[in-house]
């Protein structure tokens, strides 16, 4: 058996997809002696780039947000160094199309707390009043088997038009059982914060040149151990820690003082950990890439709604398309769904529905967990009942859904809490909330007003009490 480590602050990551660089990123950074390991080839998981071969160009493997109200995944892009590899922020606007009637619009919240946007008619969604905003203050009200469409109105243009559209990209769910809960802590660190949270930030090339490529470079730049195709087979305890981690080709011991985090899917995970719970139900994604060049008229990202397709974005050399909680379409012929998917962008967009541009189809079918109450139940914490064991993940429960801000997120608060913890333990079913807020906000560069605001907003204050006052002017 492989001894490693041993001496002080050495810590054994397990997993290097985004929560999993952001750990190691963050230990390395607070002068920790990392050693990261990953399964497969490259590192990223679901958050990469690759040249597709058919098309000619290099493709993001999903489309994922940015936003900058992403105060997790800003913290760990500064802290990697890759800042400089995005575009400058965009306008805080989400412009919306509505393929039945054809009309348009954009949501444009102003700058400050006071919500003032939802009076001027030419920010809101048209046909919408003010005072039906104050229907988002339910959300937060929500019990903890309370949906979005339970608690807010369904027969109302702007549940259609805005609330539908962002809880389902949001949450990966339908919002016939999306938690209302998790939506409202959507709504609080995003449309809740103004026009300060929702710029989007584009990456000038691709996922793995902003979020993967840096961090890997940050990583060696610090010492840290890199190893790739090491499959970890099984964790061997003894007593009240991991005593050892048994991989393919060899067993690396685990000295006394030395964590381990553990940042693999959440069914590796159950396989590996006796005993954990995790969401097991998970929904699918599609995406559609085009390869055409995007034209002026279409901005960086624009919602879809009445159509097959929901959200597009406009890359440099490609026209992408989302398809979030994909139950009802994920079976359908690539080609099928290739010509569908277009139909709605050229009739959003003025562009020749024929021919369908060159195409590849992406099909996540098991891309996150559902976010619904009963799945929420099984989000484990970051501390585990083994004292140098924690978890990260986009299944660990961040009071955030399972998104790129989610798994940074998660890696944050695992690594923050070996770095505050003397001897380099985590005790475990700590609340996640205290891990989170000190490692992302505190320790690693994020704004502390902004995780006060999220606190205040967290306690029913904040952006809803703003709303209230000026929705009842």
């Amino acid at each position: 058996m492989t001894r490693r480590g041993g001496g002080a602050g050495h810590v054994h990551v397990v997993g290097a997809g985004l929560a999993g660089l952001a750990a190691a990123a963050a230990l390395a950074e607070a002068g920790h002696d990392v050693a990261l390991y990953e399964s497969a080839d490259h590192a990223g998981g679901r958050c990469r780039s690759y040249f597709d071969s058919e098309l000619g160009i290099r493709l993001d493997n999903g489309n994922h947000l940015l936003l900058s109200g992403n105060r997790s995944a800003l913290a760990y892009l500064r802290l990697i160094g890759a800042m400089d590899t995005f575009e400058p922020a965009g306008e805080a606007a989400i412009p919306f199309v509505d393929l039945a009637s054809g009309a348009r619009w954009s949501v444009r919240p102003n700058r400050g707390w006071l919500p003032w946007w939802v009076l001027v008619r030419s920010r809101r969604v048209p046909g919408s009043g003010a005072r039906e905003y104050l229907a988002a203050l339910r959300l937060r009200d929500s019990g903890p088997d309370d949906t979005i469409a339970a608690r807010l109105d369904r027969a109302s243009s702007l549940y259609r038009r805005l609330w539908g559209p962002l809880a389902v990209a949001a949450l990966n769910t339908a919002v016939e059982a999306g938690s209302a809960r998790l939506m409202w802590r959507i709504l609080a660190e995003t449309l809740g914060r103004g026009a300060a949270a929702c710029r989007p930030l584009a990456p000038r090339q691709g996922l793995s040149e902003s979020f993967v490529e840096p961090a890997l470079a940050m990583l060696r730049g610090r010492g840290a151990t890199i190893r790739f195709g090491a499959r970890l087979r099984e964790m061997l305890f003894d007593g009240p820690r991991v005593a050892a981690l048994r991989f393919d080709r060899e067993a690396i011991a685990v000295a006394a003082a030395d964590p381990v985090v553990l940042a693999v899917p959440a069914p590796v995970a159950a396989r590996l950990v006796p005993g954990l719970v995790v969401p097991d139900d998970h929904a699918p994604i599609v995406n559609a890439h085009y390869r055409l060049a995007p034209p002026p008229q279409m901005p960086l990202l624009a919602g879809l709604v009445g159509g097959t397709a929901e959200w597009v974005f406009g890359k440099p050399d490609a026209v992408s398309v989302t398809v979030s909680a994909a139950d009802a379409v994920v079976d359908r012929p690539a080609g099928e769904l290739a010509a569908t998917l277009w139909q709605d962008v050229a009739r959003a967009f003025d562009l020749p529905a024929a021919p369908v541009p060159p195409y590849r189809i992406v099909k996540e079918r098991r891309a996150t967990f559902r976010a619904t109450p009963a799945q929420l139940r099984r989000r484990p914490p970051t501390g585990t009942q083994w004292n140098n064991l924690l978890l990260a993940g986009d299944y660990v429960d961040t009071g955030l859904p399972a998104t790129i801000e989610g798994a940074i997120r998660s890696g944050l608060a695992a690594a923050g809490a070996i770095v505050r913890l003397p001897g380099a333990r985590a005790a475990g079913g700590r609340d996640h909330r205290d891990s989170i807020e000190r490692s992302d906000a505190t320790r690693f560069g994020a704004d502390a007003s902004g995780r006060d605001r999220a606190d205040r907003a967290r306690q029913h204050g904040g952006a809803g009490d703003a709303l209230v006052a000026v929705a009842a002017a």
